[in-house]
């Protein structure tokens, strides 16, 4: 099952409207994964909150520079750099093309992401493994790595690491690598959180539940309408919802949470 197939409201409602409030005007974004899904509602919320600049990365060109246009018609100065954040060398030039471009980075969010199929433990690879672990840990480590010192340049800053309800607590089998993987970006978040703050990069996660995206879409659920029933809120969560939660924990207004994991869920974890 892909988003095209199936109708977004019917498994999470309306789509959520928010008047933007230029709470991060001037400043300059980046967006991993910022190409579909929560990392493109992502980067067209930081425009719509004023963000002077706008990059977005991944490795989907065509797709990722229709989004840069988009980000244009907002009023940002956008740009879309082909990057697989798994591979130091292209995240190192990721940035070092964003500093030479704009001078400076003010706010992060790495986004990207990748979910095995669902399947046994016994029954994965080591190239499976990689994969997942390349994707959703060393790509995090990678980016954090050449993203701090950018920020601590431009006297400070934010990072949001995108992690998942799997990392915290996973009753669907299937998925092992994936809730491995997730568990091991959150506590890296949380200890690098704790290194930084001291010198003015505050470093927090976003933890989505059951939010339309093609990666719940394709994660082996046969029956979506009963996920969405089966939550507190009975609906699923739209890509725009995890997006504002991610845009809060950049604004000043959140200078008092470090090294936090918010669960954008829907009441998933506590039910």
């Amino acid at each position: 099952m892909a988003l095209d197939d199936v109708d977004p409201v019917i498994l999470a409602g309306p789509v959520p409207q928010w008047r933007p409030g230029g709470k991060l005007a001037g400043k300059v974004c980046l967006v991993t994964g910022g190409a579909t899904g929560i990392g493109r509602a992502t980067a067209l919320r930081m425009a719509r909150e004023g963000a002077s600049a706008v990059v977005i990365a991944g490795r989907r060109q065509a797709i990722g520079q229709n989004v840069a246009a988009e980000l244009e018609t907002i009023g940002a100065e956008a740009l879309f750099v082909t990057a697989d954040v798994a591979c130091e060398a292209e995240v190192e030039q990721l940035v070092g093309t964003l500093l030479q471009r704009f001078g400076r980075l003010d706010a992060v969010f790495n986004n990207a992401g990748f979910q095995e199929k669902r399947a046994s433990l016994a029954d994965q690879t080591d190239a499976v493994y990689s994969q997942v672990f390349d994707t959703n840990v060393r790509a995090i480590f990678h980016c954090m790595r050449h993203q701090i010192p950018a920020l601590l340049a431009s006297g400070g800053g934010t990072i949001v690491n995108n992690t998942s309800v799997s990392g915290l607590r996973n009753p669907n089998p299937g998925l092992s690598l994936y809730s491995a993987s997730k568990a091991a970006a959150i506590s890296m978040t949380r200890s690098a959180a704790m290194e930084y703050a001291p010198q003015g990069v505050r470093i927090n996660g976003v933890a989505p539940g059951r939010v339309v995206t093609d990666m719940m879409l394709a994660s082996g659920i046969a029956d979506m309408r009963q996920v969405a029933a089966s939550l507190p809120l009975r609906r699923m969560g739209h890509p725009e919802e995890v997006a504002a939660a991610v845009c809060w924990l950049l604004l000043s207004e959140a200078d008092y949470v470090v090294g936090h994991i918010l669960c954008t869920d829907g009441g998933f974890l506590a039910g």
